[in-house]
Formats: C-alpha cells, structure tokens, sequence
C-alpha cells in the first residue's frame, strides 16, 4: 500500500503535464510564437521620461555638469553652432563659449541637461 501512493502520485503528475496533443498540422504549430508581443514603434511609451529636444530652451539649469570638454563643444555643434572657441565651465556647472551660428557670433551655454542656449 506505502509503494502505491507515490507511484499514484508520480502517474498524476505525468497525466497532467503529459504530452498534449494537437489537432494542428506540424506548419500551423510552426507558424505559431510564443512569448510577449513586442511592438516595433519607434515611439517611446513612457510618457514619465521627458524626451523633448531641449536645445533653445528659454532658460538654463545650473547643476553639477558630468560633460567632458569635448562632449560640451561636440553638443554645441550638434545645435547648429560652428567655430566654438573659449570653451570653460562655470562654477554653476554651465559650459560657456563663443560661437558663430547663420554667420552671427554668439554667446551660449550649455546645461547639465544638454539645453544649448544663445545668451
């Protein structure tokens, strides 16, 4: 009696999770995925993470900084300035320069967030 409870017990759990059958032919199985669904939009859906451009934001935002020289001159340039000179950081973590946009020298600033801005 004691050897057939788990022997009971081992055919239960092999009816249950036993080979399941099916009624499709082999290229409809095939066709088939299993798993989450993705979606291919290039949109983000996180609508709790800011992703407007902030490049010619009205104001700038002080902070400490983590943009090396170069990133700072290079995201500058990606605004639309050329010939950026006098590169330096303030003590407010801003980047300063001079730099030359549609032919006219200007004054910017870049901010911790990459807000590049024609002062």
């Amino acid at each position: 009696m004691k050897a057939l409870l788990p022997l009971a017990a081992v055919a239960a759990v092999l009816a249950a999770c036993g080979g399941q059958q099916s009624d499709q032919q082999p290229a409809e199985a095939e066709a088939q995925t299993e798993g989450p669904a993705v979606s291919s939009s290039e949109t983000p859906r996180n609508d709790a993470v800011d992703t407007s451009p902030t490049s010619g934001d009205t104001g700038q935002t002080p902070g400490a900084n983590s943009f090396t020289e170069e990133q700072a001159r290079e995201a500058i340039e990606k605004a639309g300035y050329t010939g950026v000179t006098g590169l330096t950081q303030d003590a407010q973590g801003l980047w300063t320069a001079t730099a030359t946009r549609n032919g006219q020298s200007a004054q910017v600033s870049l901010d911790y967030r990459g807000a590049v801005v024609a002062r």
